[in-house]
């Protein structure tokens, strides 16, 4: 090893960016941990970075700097892949469970690409579960500044008033944690006895247990929760524990809302034409256009029927 290698602890910044890539972004893109088990690692002291065990995320360059965990080097970088799941209940979504409780790995088909979960569904929660290897596109999309769009068919101890309802939909609904944001929601159907009823909910946030805790705070509790999509991601059509792989056109939505998006634009081509050439104005106006047209067609009439010379 040389002297230039052994004198530098850590690599510095890659070329050309200011911070370089975190270490543990790597990891995650490489499919060995996620960004949090990652971080974890990087504080067990299991990674090394030029033969250097390192003790806290650094910047490393992936074309210069060797980085290995547990001794062993980073594999190639996966192919990007893309998957739903309908969680069912009674599956949690991490990786590890000290309580052996199962896991929603547990139900991915044999011989796809490592992936996690985007963001968290309760125990005790169904519904529409991202899984990727994408770590900047989870990143970004679990990000509180994208109000990506999660969509929540909530089961609640009777019917919350029209006064509870429209405090949800004005973010004056409080929790120990702050305001809930302004959030789209409707009633869909109460039952026979009147003892339930059925809420269609969307919030734009990712607070742990946000829809429990919300409707707790107005005294509603929830009974089952199931989230329906998930970034404009549906389940419908999908059997729980059902897996699948997203479209292009899907991939392609959630990078438009991770790119900041509005959901209703997301998805979608954008116009490549020109403008268009403004009317004109005015009485004055129109009639010099009317002798411009004429006298074109005048002069296409004669270039059509030449006179003949000599």
């Amino acid at each position: 090893m040389s002297a230039s290698r052994r004198s530098r602890p850590a690599p510095g910044p890659t070329q050309g960016t200011e911070d370089g890539l975190r270490v543990t972004k790597l990891i995650a893109s490489r499919g060995v941990a996620s960004r949090r088990e990652a971080e974890r690692l990087v504080e067990e002291g299991r990674v090394k970075v030029n033969g250097e065990v390192i003790r806290e995320v650094i910047p490393v360059d992936p074309d210069h700097d060797v980085v290995k965990v547990d001794d062993r080097r980073l594999p190639e970088e996966p192919e990007l892949a893309y998957y739903l799941m309908y969680k069912p209940r009674g599956t949690i979504t991490g990786r590890n469970d000290p309580k052996g409780r199962k896991s929603v790995m547990d139900l991915l088909p044999d011989g796809i690409e490592r992936v996690e979960p985007v963001g968290r569904l309760d125990l005790d929660t169904e519904g529409a579960l991202l899984l990727t290897n994408d770590g900047d596109l989870a990143h970004r999309l679990l990000h509180p500044s994208r109000h990506v769009p999660k969509r929540y068919r909530v089961k609640v101890w009777k019917t919350p008033s029209e006064s509870q309802l429209e405090a949800i939909r004005k973010g004056r609904v409080y929790l120990d944690d702050g305001p809930v944001a302004p959030a789209l929601v409707r009633v869909v159907e109460t039952t026979e006895a009147g003892e339930n009823t059925w809420i269609e909910i969307t919030v734009t946030e990712g607070r742990n247990r946000l829809i429990r805790r919300l409707f707790q705070q107005l005294k509603h509790p929830v009974s089952k929760l199931r989230r329906e999509t998930f970034a404009t991601l549906s389940i419908r059509g999908m059997e729980r524990g059902h897996v699948r792989a997203l479209t292009g056109a899907e991939v392609q939505r959630l990078r438009d809302l991770a790119d900041g998006l509005k959901p209703d634009r997301a998805g979608k081509r954008r116009s490549t034409k020109g403008h268009a050439k403004a009317k004109p104005k005015g009485r004055a106006a129109m009639r010099k256009v009317q002798a411009a047209r004429k006298a074109a067609r005048q002069a296409a009439k004669v270039a059509d029927n030449p006179s003949s010379e000599g």
